[in-house]
């Protein structure tokens, strides 16, 4: 069961040991603190960082972010190749003193929204009260001086995204073009997905506590609450409700196998997918 949700944006800003003495937009910083401290006043018995990666899989809880991966000067500590996202959300968490269950959830940049989708819905379908981290960036092409310069359909594409979270209306993360994504830098798509598939068949409520552009790139902060919509039906039929049927569903995307999600996935004829566990380490995501 899902209790709650913070959503964080992930730039290397966010950590002390990057931005030197003087914190960078520390109104930023505060509320991703505000975020991550709520998830545990809610008393989860694990709390998931979910976050964009190169590819699919899941990491040692332990683990922790090396600056130095980012900062050469820096001493070396840390896990070089643990995906930002993941780094930020840990650190995050060990700011905040949860010292509880956690978990470190990659979803990969190809991923397609039915695939973040089902991962969504097996971590939703979990026993226990689990709260979600959610990390990553907006576009990255706002202003002239972005990273990834300017481009014009990045205002609405934040805009629309900023509107579904305030609104509750997470299903509308589904739709989100991955092609323009892609094109307009957004790391966050699939970690938002999955947070939509987690929440399916819920009553999000959410608070921005945060948005902004600073330095080109989209940034959003906010805290999602729920409750069930109907306890009798599971999360991912919930989801599978917004489509005609299952075929259409696995339709948009590779077949994702999951012991959680049982005979809802079982298409015939589609494409074999499974659930990459074990993918390889393949970590050179911007």
């Amino acid at each position: 069961m899902i209790t709650a949700a913070a959503l964080c944006p992930s730039p290397p800003l966010l950590h002390p040991a990057l931005t030197g003495r003087e914190a960078v937009v520390p109104e930023l910083r505060a509320a991703c603190a505000r975020a991550a401290g709520r998830l545990l006043g809610d008393a989860p018995e694990v709390i998931v960082v979910v976050g964009p990666a190169a590819a699919t899989g899941e990491w040692d809880p332990a683990a922790r972010l090396a600056p130095a991966a980012y900062a050469p000067g820096l001493p070396p500590t840390g896990d070089r190749s643990l995906p930002l996202a993941l780094g930020l959300g840990a650190m995050l968490l060990d700011q905040a003193g949860y010292r509880g269950r956690r978990r470190l959830l990659a979803a990969g940049q190809d991923e397609p929204a039915a695939a973040c989708a089902a991962l969504g819905a097996g971590l939703g379908g979990e026993r226990g009260r689990t709260a979600l981290l959610v990390m990553g960036d907006g576009s990255a092409r706002r202003s002239l001086k972005a990273p990834g310069y300017l481009d014009p359909r990045a205002a609405g594409f934040d805009a629309e995204v900023e509107r579904a979270v305030r609104a509750g209306d997470l299903g509308a993360l589904l739709r989100l073009d991955q092609a323009l994504a892609r094109d307009l830098m957004v790391t966050g798509r699939p970690a938002w997905q999955v947070l939509a598939g987690a929440v399916a068949g819920l009553e999000p409520v959410a608070e921005v506590l945060y948005h902004g552009d600073p330095f080109g790139v989209a940034y959003l902060v906010a805290y999602v609450t729920s409750e069930s919509r109907d306890p009798q039906v599971p999360a991912l039929a919930q989801l599978l409700g917004g489509f005609q049927d299952t075929a259409e569903f696995l339709g948009a995307a590779p077949r994702v196998q999951h012991p959680a999600l049982g005979p809802l996935l079982q298409a015939p004829g589609a494409a074999e997918h499974p659930y990459p566990a074990d993918v390889p380490p393949l970590f050179g995501f911007y």
